[in-house]
């Protein structure tokens, strides 16, 4: 078995993590950011998958990744991992359609919420207690789901046909524009931005580079607020205007190699 994820700013890899902790110590985890993931694919049979949910829908980066080799998942066991702000539907039936379509068979689905990563829109940040009993109500379910998953009966969150109708008339309807395409909406504020870099080797989508020593979009962004959460001067914004409290509850993802 293998665990591979795609972690904007850190909950989905920290939420693998901890399942692989639980389950089976053993297991690697590797990004999908990572040249070889694929390779390591082809040679298991169980794959645990995990992801962040956009607006009830899979990151246009994870949704690219699953198609772009349709064959490495024929006849592969995945059990799933949605990570979300608060609902989703069906987050772990998006991926599990696609899964099956491609010929692998769905073990089980999770849903996890955590602290939302979205640090520039002021109502959907909470205070710092409140994100600690969020991330310990997680763990708890987290080391139950993987207690079932050892045991054969693992949870079916997201993969039911109430939850996709809960999923498409919660948000996708009304927000599939988000998801379905690579975003325009990052905004470098070039007054604030100092050109240190950090966002250009950060981004999974190698959306920015440093023109005249500041940070420059090329309007390929994925929205995984990587860049948004992790700029020291707080010079980027994607779907608010101003950075009002950046995802520090957990470690950011280590940067894959190139």
């Amino acid at each position: 078995m293998i665990g591979v994820y795609f972690s904007g700013t850190g909950n989905t890899k920290y939420c693998l993590e901890k399942f692989i902790s639980c389950y089976d110590g053993n297991i690697e985890a590797v990004s999908i950011e990572s040249p070889r993931t694929a390779e390591k694919i082809v040679t298991h049979k169980e794959i645990i998958f995990a992801y962040p949910i956009y607006y009830s829908s899979l990151p246009k980066i994870v949704r690219d990744f699953i198609e772009r080799k349709p064959e490495i998942w024929q006849g592969k066991r995945i059990f799933l991992i949605a990570t979300m702000a608060l609902f989703s539907g069906d987050g772990s039936g998006v991926s599990a359609r696609l899964f099956q379509k491609y010929g692998a068979s769905i073990l089980g689905g999770l849903h996890l919420r955590m602290p939302d990563s979205i640090c520039d829109v002021k109502a959907l940040k909470r205070p710092p207690a409140k994100n600690k009993q969020i991330i310990e109500h997680t763990e708890k379910k987290i080391a139950t789901a993987a207690n079932r998953l050892q045991n054969g009966t693992p949870p079916k969150d997201g993969l039911g046909c109430f939850a996709q109708l809960a999923g498409l008339f919660g948000q996708r309807l009304l927000f599939s524009h988000m998801t379905n395409h690579y975003s325009d909406r990052l905004r470098i504020h070039a007054n604030a931005c100092t050109g240190c870099g950090a966002c250009v080797s950060l981004c999974p989508m190698q959306n920015l580079t440093l023109l005249h020593n500041k940070a420059v979009s090329k309007n390929h962004c994925t929205l995984c607020y990587r860049c948004a959460n992790q700029c020291p001067q707080k010079a980027i914004t994607i779907l608010g205007r101003q950075v009002v409290a950046t995802n520090s509850s957990v470690p950011p993802p280590d940067v894959p190699p190139a």
